[in-house]
């Protein structure tokens, strides 16, 4: 994993890829669950909005995995979905691969039954709901729990669906796992999982990419791109990255 980190990317120094000159962009990484972390960052980020209060339109863009492998996984997916909708047209909720793996596990737990080796065992007690075991094979007992958890989340579900793959802001592409370099607004499979070919080939042709999806205790920041998965429901760092006409980061946690 560390040696994606080692190689530096480079683009074109005359024409340095930036968010539009009306956008001022804060994207947060990996969450995983994480509820403290998430609630102590955000309110680090109203507080930098405030001082950093001019013309530019403050965004906030959550890159994905909001939960499993953390412990409150419910209580982050009822604030995004309090957050979500018309009434909050500055908050854009991106898609992660757990997220992918939980959908696909919902329309179908036999074949989707992948999810419960991701970190799956911490979501499913935040419901409140018996452990299973990850190698379970059983129909059943999988159909059993797809509906008990289905049952639970309720409207979550919906919001979950809702969530696009990407948001883009002047020539800063925002993804969960970043981009395939041929393809990169199209393959929106890249996006989620990841593509064998990113970060490590070089930048994606006039594009910076920010993304997650890479845990990393410190952010990795450069001219192709950005990662601010920082590992939160390990190393107890959750990270935000803010671009305008600059970058600067913000952390909840030691």
């Amino acid at each position: 994993m560390m040696d994606l980190f080692r190689h530096p990317l480079k683009v074109p120094s005359h024409r340095p890829p930036r968010v539009a000159e009306t956008d001022r962009i804060y994207a947060v990484g990996d969450i995983h669950g994480r509820f403290d972390l998430m609630v102590a960052l955000l309110d680090q980020i109203q507080a930098d909005a405030e001082i950093h209060n001019d013309r530019r339109r403050a965004r906030i863009v959550f890159l994905g995995d909001y939960i499993d492998r953390g412990d409150d996984s419910r209580a982050v997916l009822n604030t995004i979905l309090e957050l979500s909708g018309p009434k909050s047209p500055d908050l854009i909720f991106l898609r992660g691969n757990h997220e992918a793996a939980l959908m696909a596990f919902l329309d179908d737990p036999v074949a989707g039954r992948a999810w419960l080796g991701y970190g799956a065992k911490q979501t499913i007690a935040s419901y409140g709901l018996p452990p299973v075991s990850s190698r379970v094979t059983d129909t059943q007992q999988l159909h059993d729990l797809r509906d008990q958890l289905a049952a639970a989340m309720g409207p979550q579900i919906d919001v979950l669906r809702a969530m696009p793959t990407h948001f883009v802001s002047g020539n800063v592409l925002f993804t969960h796992a970043g981009a395939s370099p041929q393809r990169p607004l199209q393959d929106t499979k890249a996006m989620v999982w990841g593509h064998p070919e990113f970060p490590q080939n070089g930048p994606v042709q006039g594009l910076r990419v920010v993304h997650g999806h890479y845990d990393y205790i410190e952010p990795v920041s450069d001219a192709g791109r950005i990662c601010v998965d920082t590992g939160a429901y390990y190393t107890g760092r959750l990270t935000a990255v803010r671009l305008d006409s600059g970058e600067a980061f913000l952390t909840a946690g030691p």
